[in-house]
């Protein structure tokens, strides 16, 4: 395809975000985000060239949780394997549409971390799913150039017009003839309901706030409610203590229900996030039904 695109060079760098209030989820308080960022240069088979950019935190906690390895080794490997990523990427000389790309890099990428793992003597290697979240922004980054080179967006540049094969090519014979785009609206969402995050150590009303900050935030749940209008709630639960878990819910529901009640607001909606920590399905469905019980 004319829109096909090759990496040309890839820039990179890490950028550490201090967190106002720790936070506690997969069990595990932290109190920083690290940032890998990827600015990748593409051009095109007629020669337009972009820079593309991408980014993603390493999100250690649980992407390599720390029942595999501590906290600091598992970001150290991630960080490591980042880099040696990016280092690597233009060595693909591949021409060709970003799911061609990705799939191309993908083998190398795990790999890679393969090696990594060997390198840093780590006790698990690192699994699939923590090189995928670690070099997701070089993904990001090549679709974002690839739109910016042909001047349009990604999005719309899944179908047969920009890409060679099929999904069978990456699938199986179910998917002969179909393309990503039949699976991706061709019109953003105007809007889309955005979360507010609760961590387990967060204070949910006066009595949990041991050191108030005084910045001109709110400090505790119904406060935040109550000055950001929240209608969904993310809310961190540990995912190997049912007690806990069930009880903690169940608190964050007392607190949002008064605080909507003096909104005059009747539905709200959650997310129970676990962070993969969950050790079957049968937990997550116990969990469901004392929830629904109380």
């Amino acid at each position: 395809k004319d829109t096909d695109i090759q990496i040309l060079d890839v820039e990179y760098d890490f950028e550490e975000y201090p967190y106002r209030t720790p936070l506690k989820f997969g069990g595990v308080p932290t109190s920083n985000c690290t940032l890998f960022n990827v600015r990748l240069r593409v051009r095109t088979r007629d020669g337009k060239e972009a820079v593309g950019k991408g980014s993603m935190p390493l999100g250690n906690v649980w992407a390599f949780p720390p029942r595999f390895v501590p906290v600091d080794a598992s970001l150290g490997a991630m960080k490591t394997l980042a880099a040696r990523a990016a280092d690597e990427t233009p060595s693909c000389t591949l021409c060709a549409h970003p799911l061609d790309l990705s799939v191309a890099l993908e083998s190398d990428f795990k790999h890679l971390a393969g090696t990594v793992s060997d390198e840093l003597g780590l006790d698990v290697p690192i699994p699939d799913l923590c090189t995928l979240v670690t070099t997701s922004p070089i993904d990001a980054a090549i679709h974002d150039g690839f739109g910016k080179a042909n001047g349009i967006n990604s999005y719309n540049a899944l179908g047969p017009e920009f890409v060679a094969n099929d999904l069978s090519h990456y699938l199986d014979d179910q998917f002969a003839g179909k393309y990503l785009d039949a699976y991706v609206s061709d019109k953003p969402q105007a809007s889309i309901p955005l979360y507010h995050l609760v961590g387990a150590l967060d204070p949910l009303t006066d009595a949990d706030v041991v050191d108030r900050l005084d910045d001109g935030l709110p400090n505790t749940l119904s406060e935040w409610i109550v000055a950001d209008g929240l209608t969904h709630l993310k809310v961190k639960l540990n995912g190997d203590d049912l007690d806990w878990d069930v009880e903690r819910f169940l608190s964050v529901e007392r607190v949002t229900a008064e605080a909507q009640a003096g909104r005059g607001v009747a539905e709200w909606v959650y997310s129970a996030d676990f962070n993969e920590q969950c050790q079957d399905v049968q937990y997550l469905l116990d969990f469901l039904a004392r929830v629904e019980e109380t």
